[in-house]
């Protein structure tokens, strides 16, 4: 008996040596993670010393019997270090909550053996590194939450074995590979977040084993394919967010009946097509429903039951039918009080602004721009008082501003831009003092900039250009030392010198006031703006000298030119030094400068004798004439009638009204090839499209320009003027060749290239060049350039079949006088090729960069279509547009070039993502080529949309 008293007495010692051992590991444990903090703002760590039990340290818990520590709460601290793979030898830990710190470092493998942990809580800290794939050895995890890291690697698919889990979150982080269809095993699992990723190919079929997944969020990933229709079955998911990826295909018919309790669904940013599923309103709980950026196209069904909805975000599809019942669903939202974001532009709809807008009292984001929407902005808009965004350019709205848009002063961003407002700008808009960007520009406003605008304290933009606005600048404007993304006031009728008060916009970037009829001199105040970088005074009545000053200001851009009292030496430092950023034409009284200015020089003495005189005078209308030709070395008659051996037919390369066009190979090292255009000086015009060309050339640099290699002005044998120009080599012609093959080899027998069929994605290719080159001359370059004579023949694909648009004889920049007043042809006079040029120059319209982009449209369809806008068969009022136009979308096949039918039959596969591709391309180029000019796309609006249907398209073939 007293031996059996003994061994349990000994046994009992034993255990409790053991429990003491292992508490004694927990407090080492802990002291081990307390060196890894280097940083504690709140000195919550102070209290982990000896002075006090372990189990009283801030953030620990322990077990109430065993002390041994369950639990590790130390979120929202602000600590700084790293997770010491001590932490594995708390081996009673159940939950460990580090969130919303700065930890870095990586999650140590030693995790895995907390098999009695549940809650794993790292969210929102700097923590990098592989997800440990021992971490699926927690078997009784049913949190795992480490969003908002660094995190890197594929997901574990060992996760498949967490089958106690309920909430998986690893959004926001760098993870890659794919989502792991193991994770279709957790069937406890009710919120999968994986979002703000780099995740790729399919969603796997085994998620929609999930049937209590509330929560499915795999947003912002690269996630690709058509989604499994057992998702839209999940019956219980109140969340699904989709978006952001590169997932394509239908929405089911019976969505909304299958999945009733959905509160958000997100689409937005990916490739689904056809249409939105009438049953959607079925899911009346919904209260975000995004489907921008996608395919999605036909009428937009009655909303009519979502009651609960909040945002409402449809933009950049092609929804709409052009009938004015386009906007009936925005009624059928009568009941949605909550409403507070309506996104529903750019589309295809058309109609009148429907009032009911003023009913929805919450709304603060409207955005419909870039539709066929017409009508008046209705007075009742003063309602909105929450209003923080109201979007609506490229519109067709009319009327007047009303009075009562004084009222939304919660705007913060206004723009009605490129619509057809009339009447003056109210007063009233001076009470909307948390503005920041206020665009009006492109109406039809009048009457005087209101003085009231001088209260807007928060403005950072403003563009009011392209009115017919009158009066002085306000000096009120010019105090409002918050500008500084633009002041834009061009081309309207201001009057007036430009105020002192300009000195006192600090901070602004950029001033234009171009295009107005200001007198008196440049203000000395200008020297105040030191963070400007583009000033465009331009085509106004300015008079004095050329303010000093101005070569100490950070200028990237300065812009002088047609103000003919301007007078004196023109600086040659700072801005005046660089040739592309300067442009002083139209002022004859201007002197000096840098050579390439090509302006007299200043105070040159007159010869006092009538000869030395009558020399001076040709000597210098000779070098004004040289002077256009100085940025290129000039070649000599007898040089380029050898490099084309005596400009034979069998180097012809083409033809067109000014000149022919040769191949010839220069005398040098490497033989270098290239293209002799020879201008027909006996043709009218042909002279004035020579030194056009030389104009637009020497100053324009762009991958998707032609690039001039030197000139000649000289005379030939007979003494007779000639003119050349000498282009890189273009080895694969023209794009109409490849368009056209057959009818290219009728026309130059000995051609030097035999074209074939552009596939579809060297087509695209070719558009997206020919689209960035248009941006460039329109958007880039100051002043802008207007091509003017765009069309197939006139766009050269080198040997890689990049594009390089070519033929500026007709070019014209915006701000220079018309070229030629004559009735003679001329770069102005001729305005383009028959089938290409827009309809308003045949009216005698002033050319335009939207005329460019109406041929760019036209030649988008005739490279889709394979048939030129001539054809024959457009006649008794038929042309390409309407041709393509009464096609789309069902017919699109029937009109499609012939080589292009063959592509899509080949890849069956894809002959559905590849048709709806086109379809956007040529919707793209029939918003391009419509008959108002007011109407159509800008071009950088078409390069960002070529760019991407090319991008999506690459990405899934």
């Amino acid at each position: 008996m007293y031996r059996l008293i003994s061994c349990a007495t000994a046994l009992f010692c034993f255990l409790q040596f053991l429990s003491a051992a292992n508490i004694e590991t927990d407090r080492l444990a802990l002291l081990e993670g307390k060196d890894k903090i280097t940083d504690d703002p709140f000195s919550v760590m102070n209290s982990w010393n000896d002075s006090l039990h372990f189990c009283g340290w801030h953030g620990v818990t322990c077990g109430y019997q065993n002390k041994r520590v369950v639990e590790l709460d130390l979120h929202s601290l602000k600590l700084r270090g790293s997770l010491s793979p001590y932490v594995g030898n708390l081996s009673f830990l159940k939950v460990l909550n580090l969130q919303n710190n700065s930890f870095g470092g990586t999650i140590p493998p030693e995790v895995g053996r907390l098999h009695n942990l549940q809650s794993l809580l790292l969210t929102n800290n700097s923590i990098a590194g592989e997800i440990p794939s021992n971490i699926s050895r927690c078997s009784s995890l049913f949190e795992l939450g480490a969003s908002r890291n660094k995190l890197v690697g594929r997901i574990p698919p060992g996760f498949g074995f967490l089958l106690h889990l309920l909430c998986l979150d690893l959004s926001t982080n760098n993870l890659t590979g794919t989502i792991p269809s193991s994770l279709g095993n957790l069937s406890s699992l009710s919120m999968l977040h994986l979002g703000g990723n780099n995740l790729v190919e399919k969603i796997p079929d085994d998620l929609g084993n999930l049937k209590n997944l509330t929560i499915l969020a795999l947003g912002s990933n690269m996630l690709s394919g058509i989604v499994p229709l057992s998702i839209f079955n999940l019956s219980f998911l109140a969340k699904l967010d989709l978006g952001s990826n590169d997932l394509e295909g239908h929405l089911p018919s019976d969505l909304g009946n299958t999945l009733p309790y959905l509160q958000f669904l997100s689409i937005a940013g990916n490739q689904f097509t056809g249409l939105i599923p009438a049953s959607i309103s079925n899911s009346s709980n919904i209260g975000v429903l995004q489907m921008s950026e996608n395919y999605l196209q036909g009428p937009v069904p009655s909303l009519q039951k979502l009651h609960w909805l909040t945002d409402l975000v449809i933009g950049d599809n092609s929804l709409g039918s052009g009938e004015a019942t386009d906007l009936d669903f925005v009624s059928s939202l009568a009941n949605a009080t909550m409403l507070q974001w309506l996104d529903i532009g750019p589309n295809n709809f058309k109609g009148i602004l429907p009032k009911i807008i003023c009913n929805f009292s919450t709304l603060t984001f409207l955005k419909f721009e870039s539709n066929r929407i017409a009508g008046k902005i209705p007075t009742c808009i003063e309602s909105l008082v929450e209003l923080q965004i109201f979007n609506g350019w490229g519109s067709q709205l009319s009327g007047v501003i009303p009075q009562g848009i004084g009222k939304l002063q919660n705007l913060n961003e206004l723009d009605l831009s490129i619509n057809q407002l009339s009447g003056d700008i109210p007063s009233s808009i001076g009470n909307l003092t948390k503005i920041t960007v206020l665009q009006l520009s492109q109406n039809n406003l009048q009457g005087h900039i209101p003085l009231s605008l001088g209260n807007c304290r928060n403005l950072l933009g403003l563009a009011l250009s392209q009115n017919n606005l009158s009066g002085r600048i306000p000096s009120s404007i010019l105090s409002l030392s918050t500008l500084s993304i633009a002041l834009d006031l061009s081309s309207n009728r201001l009057t007036g010198s430009l105020p002192e008060e300009i000195g006192q916009l600090n901070n602004l970037a950029a001033l234009d006031i171009s295009g107005n009829m200001l007198s008196g001199g440049i203000p000395t105040a200008l020297q105040t703006l030191k963070g400007l970088r583009i000033l465009d005074l331009s085509q106004n009545n300015l008079s004095g000298e050329i303010p000093k000053f101005l070569v100490s200001l950070p200028l990237q851009m300065l812009n002088l030119s047609d103000n003919v009292m301007l007078k004196g030496e023109v600086p040659t430092s700072g801005v005046f030094s660089n040739i592309s950023a300067v442009f002083v034409t139209g002022n004859n009284r201007l002197c000096g400068g840098i050579a390439k200015l090509k302006l007299p020089r200043c105070n040159f003495v007159k010869s006092k004798t009538r000869r030395s005189s009558h020399r001076l005078r040709k000597k210098t209308k000779e070098l004004a004439t040289s002077d256009d030709l100085e940025d290129f070395p000039n070649m000599s008659y007898q040089f380029l009638l050898k490099a084309t051996e005596g400009f034979s037919s069998n180097n012809l390369l083409g033809y067109g009204s000014f000149g022919v066009v040769y191949k010839g190979i220069l005398n040098d090292q490497d033989g270098k090839i290239v293209a002799v255009k020879v201008f027909k000086l006996e043709h009218a015009g042909a002279f004035k499209s020579f030194m056009a060309e030389c104009e637009v050339l020497r100053s324009m640099r762009h991958r998707n320009l032609i690039k001039i290699v030197t000139a000649c002005s000289s005379v030939d044998y007979q003494g007779n003027d000639f003119k050349a120009l000498v282009y890189e080599y273009m080895i694969n012609g023209s794009l109409d060749d490849w368009l056209h093959p057959t009818q290219a080899t009728n026309r130059i027998q000995d051609a030097n290239h035999t074209p074939k069929s552009l596939n579809l994605c060297q087509r695209l290719d070719v558009a997206v060049d020919v689209a960035f080159a248009l941006e460039y001359l329109h958007h880039s370059c100051v002043p802008s350039v207007v091509h003017c004579d765009l069309k197939p023949s006139n766009v050269l694909l080198d040997s890689d079949l990049v594009a390089h648009v070519s033929d500026f004889g007709l070019a014209k920049f915006l701000v220079l006088e018309d070229i030629d007043n004559s009735q003679q042809s001329s770069s102005v006079g001729l305005r383009g090729t028959i089938g290409y040029a827009p309809p308003e120059y045949g009216s005698g319209n002033e050319v335009s960069i939207c005329g460019d982009v109406y041929s760019f449209g036209i030649l988008l369809l005739e490279m889709f279509t394979g048939k030129r806008p001539t054809d024959d068969m457009f006649n008794d009022g038929l042309s390409l547009r309407h041709f393509v136009e009464a096609a789309l979308p069902d017919k699109v096949s029937e009109i499609l070039d012939n080589a292009l039918l063959e592509e899509i039959a080949v890849e069956e596969n894809n002959s559905t993502m590849i048709l709806n591709a086109l379809i956007s391309v040529l919707r793209t180029a029939l918003s391009c080529s419509t008959e108002l000019p007011r109407e159509r796309l800008n071009m950088s609006d078409v390069a960002t949309k070529l760019s991407s249907i090319k991008g999506k398209l690459l990405q899934r073939r």
